[in-house]
Order: C-alpha cells, then sequence, then structure tokens
C-alpha cells in the first residue's frame, strides 16, 4: 500500500507521514473493576490515577521516539498531529500525552469516531460477559459478534473507511504536511481496533489475526516509513517484541522485509494453498504421454 501511494506522492507531491503510531488508552476504571460497565455506558468509562500516569509516561515515550537525534533539517522539523476516539479514556490519554509535547510541534487533534472500542453491547453484566467471551474463543476471535454489539469484523469495516479517510487527508495535505517537516501520526485508539488497524494495513489474515495478542494499556506499535516507501513495525520494535505481540515467523520476516523494501509483495501463497509440491508442465506433458500410449 504505501510504496504504492509513494510513487504517487512523486506524482502528485504527497508527502507520506514519517511514522504512525498506534497506541491504547490507559488503565480505565472498567479494566480494573469489571463490574463498572454494568452501571455506566462504555463511553464514559474514564481512566484511574494509574492510567493518567500510564498515558503521561506514553507522551515521554512517544516524544523520545519522534525526537530522534537529528542528521537532518527535516528530521529537526518534526511535528505530530492526532486522531482520538471518542471515549472519555481515549481523550483523557490524549489530553495527558499531549503534554509531553510543546504546542508548536502539534498540527491538530481530531476525535475520530470509526476508531471506538468494538461494541460489546450496552450495559454489560460481568458475569455474563465471562461466559460470552469463552464463547467467543470457541467461534473465533474475529467473526464472533457479541450480543447486542459487534464483532471484530465489524470494526474492520468501519476501520476500512477510517483509513480511505487517512489517505484522502495525506492527498489534499490536510495534515499540512510538507517536504520540510516530518510528520507523525498519533492514533489514540482501543485494543481491538488497534490490532484490527494493523491487520488491514499490513493485509493480515483472519488466522494471523486470531494469534494476537491485545495490546496493554499505554502500549504503543509504531509503523515507520523504511528506505524503500513501506511501512514496517520492525524499525522501532526487536523480533522478540513482535513475538510477545503474537505475530508468527512469517510476519516477523516480512516486518523486516518492508523495512528496506522498494516495493512488490512478499506476501506467501502458503497461507491459501496447502505448500504441496505441484506437478510442473514437463510431468503433466509426459503422464499424458504415458496415458495415451
Amino acid at each position: 500500500m504505501a510504496s504504492e501511494m509513494c510513487a504517487a506522492c512523486n506524482r502528485r507531491e504527497w508527502f507520506l507521514p514519517k511514522r504512525i503510531i498506534l497506541i491504547r488508552h490507559g488503565e480505565s476504571e472498567g479494566n480494573r473493576d469489571t463490574t463498572t460497565f454494568e452501571n455506566t455506558p462504555d463511553y464514559k468509562i474514564p481512566l484511574t490515577a494509574l492510567g493518567l500516569s500510564q498515558a503521561r509516561f506514553a507522551g515521554k515515550a512517544i516524544r523520545n521516539i519522534v525526537e530522534v537525534p537529528s542528521r537532518s533539517e527535516i528530521e529537526k522539523n518534526w511535528k505530530v498531529y492526532f486522531y482520538v476516539s471518542p471515549y472519555e479514556r481515549t481523550r483523557q490519554t490524549m489530553r495527558e500525552i499531549g503534554k509531553a509535547f510543546p504546542k508548536e510541534r502539534i498540527i491538530g487533534a481530531r476525535e475520530e469516531c470509526r476508531i471506538r472500542e468494538q461494541d460489546f453491547g450496552n450495559f454489560q453484566i460481568a458475569t455474563k460477559m465471562e461466559l460470552i467471551k469463552k464463547t467467543r474463543m470457541r467461534y473465533g476471535r474475529f467473526f464472533f459478534r457479541f450480543p447486542d454489539g459487534e464483532s471484530a469484523a465489524d470494526v474492520f469495516d468501519r476501520i476500512c473507511g477510517f483509513m480511505e479517510s487517512l489517505w484522502r487527508d495525506i492527498e489534499m495535505k490536510r495534515l499540512n504536511q510538507d517536504s520540510e517537516c516530518d510528520i507523525n501520526l498519533v492514533i489514540i485508539t482501543h485494543g481491538v481496533a488497534s490490532r484490527v488497524f494493523l491487520m488491514k494495513w499490513f493485509k493480515w489474515t483472519v488466522d494471523q489475526f486470531d494469534g494476537l495478542n491485545n495490546p496493554d494499556n499505554c502500549e504503543h506499535r509504531v509503523l515507520e516509513l523504511g528506505s524503500g516507501g513501506e511501512y514496517s513495525l520492525a524499525i522501532n520494535h526487536s523480533p522478540d517484541e513482535l513475538r510477545e505481540w503474537g505475530l508468527s515467523p512469517e510476519m516477523i520476516v516480512d516486518q523486516q522485509w518492508r523495512a528496506t523494501a522498494t516495493g512488490g509483495s512478499k506476501g506467501s501463497l502458503d497461507d491459501f494453498f496447502d505448500g504441496e509440491e505441484e506437478e510442473t508442465e514437463e510431468n503433466n506433458n509426459h503422464q499424458n504421454d504415458q496415458n495415451s500410449n
């Protein structure tokens, strides 16, 4: 995706973000006590004191990522743009993260409803939800739809729409990006939405999604633009980190390839076929000759 867009950048003077940073919100009251969901609407649940502290620490960590030891004037002139889920816990997380950045470094912030939490239903009874989540594991995490709620597949559909808008923002220069500045997009969202974002971006399969682990509170994932025009997780994250997140060896190799790739695709047919050795045309012709004798 990014390499194709980069070719378009050269023709239309688009400038891709240097980094896209996904971060989950800090610890919420619902994370600490699941009975909170029984009486408080999910979107109104705030952060705990620990969650606020996590967000402040995350802001400093993200600044350290984007404020790299400068090798060029472009890298010195870095800026950030925030997209945030409308939930109270993500908005609080953004406010605390934002404290780490001087105002002149922040281009803007936008509330984006399509990166909200997966809808698990309205008020959620803790004991009932525990049973439902066990059923989800038996059914499959991606396609299981919560009663009166969403499946991860539903989240995928709206994340696709968000990505289309994201590329239009880049194309129309709504992020005020130019060739003299490194732009860093910070997307403050939720666990499922961040995993679905990565699934869509890197074209991972449903089975690969089902193997992913949810990020911890205020844990981040950095997609950085490589030298060849592809985004990769392997530039800022070690293979051990990627394994902890649930990436398979093949997925890790793909991320390492993307760090320097100049285009094309490293997709494997083994994801769709059984990998058995195929008969060559010569073997087929030989078999046909034998049958005709």
